[in-house]
């Protein structure tokens, strides 16, 4: 298969112009991605702790959470989907116009759960509403991560891939701090009746604000001049999602195979322990709590891990983190069970920042150097979506319905996590590794 290396900008591009629109495509990739998360991860927390009350209200309480997180899974599957469509166009027509039209959509989506009336209010059309504004979110975070990934590598110098595609990455950290943290404030500020009642719809609300914000920054940002060329040559793939499935099907199951682990491992922590905690430890503030602190560390450790994979190369250091979270899944649920809930934010960050950031730091350079320019898009979007889908978006449900399984036990989840990051070493030491070929000529 041959390979279009990932360039950066071109070398007679004035140097303070190259410094001002580097800056401004990492904070477009940081920013929009951001709000981007902060509003799909919104979703989550609410899907633990308020939707299976508000809106899927039963006489069984697992019915009630399994109804809750299928919700949360509805937009998984949509991702799939934007991941496609956006995907398609992102290859012909550019990675910019697409992405501004994802914060578009995912602000409005946002918003407007935050004004569904309840089940009390308007019966299943609740729960119908919900639904589908969960699928819009699913469309436009289908759209997004692709677009921001290729935007910040493809401007990125050949030796800094790994650290400029980390701040799309980060944006995720942020995006869950931003939510974690407003729910963390509107539940302490609130009695329990009222954040029920009102509470938690404020930080849905709050998203408007925010995407303008990123709109501001998105609108500024321009191609880079690797697809430029390419466009203006007219040699843009016709029909990009066939030649990623007839031309580079193996590359698409490696790219899979790489999102297995690390997505499980994130909705485990971010969502999935939430509900945990409230049933068997009866808490639903220490979860939020360690979550919010391994978010703040994340914006640290992601371009850290980014970093460390221009250096040494992509593999040995997704490798270092598969191992650790296979490791982690074990020792979690056991300290879950019985372990001081006042050390959960050092045992969450063992887990995010040691382990999961060390997969996820460098993958928007690694899936970007798999693919070759003209199909690029597409094939990112299709390897990191369906690999959502299958190793995230579906957690939290199969968690529930393996505790169950396991007698009321964690272990089913723990092996589940277990096989899954099997399936990702083999895609990890399946993937081409450019930084590494890279890193040894420096040496």
């Amino acid at each position: 298969m041959t390979q279009t290396p990932v360039t950066g900008p071109s070398t007679q591009d004035p140097p303070q112009r190259l410094l001002s629109g580097k800056t401004r495509v990492l904070a477009s990739a940081f920013a929009g991605t951001t709000i981007e998360w902060y509003d799909f991860y919104l979703y989550g927390t609410a899907a633990a702790l308020i939707f299976n009350v508000q809106f899927f209200p039963s006489d069984s309480e697992l019915g009630s959470r399994l109804a809750s997180f299928a919700t949360l899974a509805v937009g998984f599957f949509a991702r799939p989907l934007g991941g496609i469509v956006a995907g398609h166009l992102g290859d012909r027509v550019g990675r910019k116009a697409l992405l501004v039209v994802s914060l578009l959509s995912m602000g409005t989506a946002s918003t407007l759960i935050g004004l569904v009336p309840n089940f009390d209010a308007i019966g299943w059309w609740a729960a119908v509403s919900l639904v589908v504004l969960r699928i819009v979110q699913g469309l436009s975070a289908g759209a997004e991560w692709g677009g921001s990934a290729l935007l910040s590598v493809e401007h990125a110098p050949a030796r800094k891939r790994g650290l400029f595609g980390s701040f799309t990455q980060i944006g995720s950290a942020a995006g869950m701090l931003l939510a974690t943290s407003s729910f963390f404030v509107v539940q302490n500020l609130m009695s329990d009746d009222a954040f029920e009642a009102f509470g938690w719809r404020i930080p849905f609300l709050a998203s408007a604000l925010l995407v303008a914000l990123g709109l501001w920054i998105r609108l500024g940002v321009s191609d880079a001049p690797e697809f430029q060329e390419l466009k203006d040559s007219g040699q843009v793939a016709k029909a990009p999602l066939r030649e990623v499935l007839t031309a580079h099907p193996r590359v698409l199951l490696v790219t899979i195979g790489l999102r297995l682990a690390q997505n499980s491992v994130f909705y485990l922590i971010t969502v999935y322990m939430l509900s945990y905690l409230a049933e068997n430890r009866s808490d639903s503030t220490s979860g939020v709590t360690a979550v919010m602190i391994a978010s703040a560390v994340g914006l640290v450790t992601g371009p850290a891990w980014g970093w460390a994979s221009d250096r040494v190369g992509r593999k040995p250091v997704t490798i270092f983190g598969l191992i650790g979270i296979a490791v982690f899944g074990w020792f979690f649920f056991a300290f879950l069970d019985a372990g001081p809930l006042g050390l959960l934010p050092l045992v969450v960050i063992l887990g995010m920042n040691l382990a999961h950031d060390a997969v996820y730091g460098p993958q928007a350079a690694w899936f970007a150097e798999q693919f070759p320019i003209e199909v690029r898009y597409s094939g990112v979007n299709m390897g990191y979506q369906l690999g959502t889908v299958i190793g995230g978006g579906i957690m939290p449900m199969v968690a529930a319905l393996l505790y169950v399984a396991g007698g009321h036990s964690p272990w089913l989840i723990c092996g589940y996590l277990t096989l899954l990051c099997v399936l990702s070493l083999i895609a990890a030491i399946g993937a081409i590794d450019p930084a590494r070929a890279l890193a040894r000529t420096t040496d």
